[in-house]
């Protein structure tokens, strides 16, 4: 069985969380505060999801960071090197209040945050939905909720692909990680925050 890990356990991490909760998929979840500060949370969420560290949930198979842009190094400092395990980058650049792009020059947010994980096959996806939609029950309108992933690495992108179809979602491949995260990234990109459906 694959482990699921989650770095951030602000809105997006915690919406990951709840649709992994709600398929009674196990995952960890940890924040920068320690696994203490989430046990509300993952009381909440139910049986499947635990509270981590931070080192314990990079640990697993398939690891999701969704952090404020600004601590993203932080939050992944001193990491070990990931050796070839998935990295889902959920993170997009921009922050409140003011919401203001970041200024990455040529590059998109997912190159520059693949700095960040050395030794890591790099996933970009579920950073365009709100988090309420990602959270929510995928199956709606006669249909599954679209979910766009791209990256590098094919096999990376298959398991991805396979895990949001077990969570109820109907992925979508955008290819290559410098062309899919630019559609997807907010703000600025033409597929951030559209809320479709697959109709079955």
């Amino acid at each position: 069985m694959t482990s699921i890990g989650i770095i951030g356990a602000g809105q997006i991490g915690r919406a990951i969380a709840t649709a992994f909760a709600r398929q009674d998929i196990g995952a960890t979840l940890a924040n920068s505060r320690g696994p203490d500060s989430l046990a509300d949370i993952v009381a909440e969420l139910g049986p499947s999801v635990v509270a981590g560290t931070r080192e314990e949930a990079a640990a697993r198979d398939i690891v999701f960071v969704a952090v404020n842009w600004s601590k993203i190094p932080t939050a992944l400092a001193g990491l070990s090197d990931f050796d070839g395990r998935i990295v889902v980058d959920a993170n997009n650049p921009i922050e409140a209040p003011l919401f203001k792009p970041v200024d990455l020059g040529s590059r998109s947010s997912s190159e520059v945050f693949a700095d960040f994980v050395p030794g890591a096959r790099v996933v970009k996806a579920f950073n365009h939905l709100r988090p309420d939609l990602v959270a929510g029950d995928p199956a709606g309108d006669g249909g599954r909720r679209v979910l766009f992933y791209s990256g590098d690495d094919a096999r990376a992108k298959a398991e991805v692909g396979a895990l949001m179809d077990r969570l109820g979602f109907f992925g979508i491949d955008l290819g290559p990680l410098a062309l899919g995260s630019r559609l997807v990234q907010f703000p600025g990109g033409p597929l951030a925050a559209l809320n479709l459906v697959k109709i079955d």
